[in-house]
């Protein structure tokens, strides 16, 4: 699948790190570092531009090592891009560690995965059919 992308960071394309990886990291675009203090939030710029093609979206997703080394993660885990936007892709970092955590640029943030969706018609109707589950939810099948 080829992507259209505008770079106008100051870093080269985002790309998988090893061949069978399943996302792309994206990198800070900032002028200054960024330090975010214990539960502080802050949109990270990327200075990419991309154009998706009809049936696709982009998800932004926190990068492992920094989740569990640092405790830095995306707030709105996967953020979605859609395939009609073009704006900059910006990100959420949000620090749920109890250090202050710096932002340098260049710094990989995140991860970017490309996921084939579809778009559903929703019927509505007054029963729903019945199955073994039902309304269990959440620990329903115990612990």
């Amino acid at each position: 699948m080829k992507i259209n992308i505008v770079n106008n960071s100051k870093h080269e394309l985002p790309k998988y790190e090893t061949h069978l990886s399943a996302g792309m990291d994206l990198r800070a675009n900032i002028d200054e570092p960024v330090i975010l203090k214990p539960l502080d939030r802050a949109l990270i710029k990327t200075g990419l531009f991309i154009e998706l093609p009809e049936g696709y979206e982009a998800q932004i997703r926190p990068r492992s090592g920094l989740a569990y080394k640092k405790g830095i993660t995306v707030l709105n885990t996967p953020g979605t891009i859609d395939a009609d936007y073009r704006g900059e892709i910006g990100v959420i970092l949000v620090n749920l560690s109890n250090q202050d955590f710096v932002v340098n640029d260049g710094e990989r943030i995140c991860q970017m995965i490309i996921a084939k969706h579809e778009n559903a018609t929703l019927i509505e109707v007054d029963i729903l059919n019945e199955t073994d589950r039902g309304a269990g939810g959440f620990g329903h099948t115990g612990v």
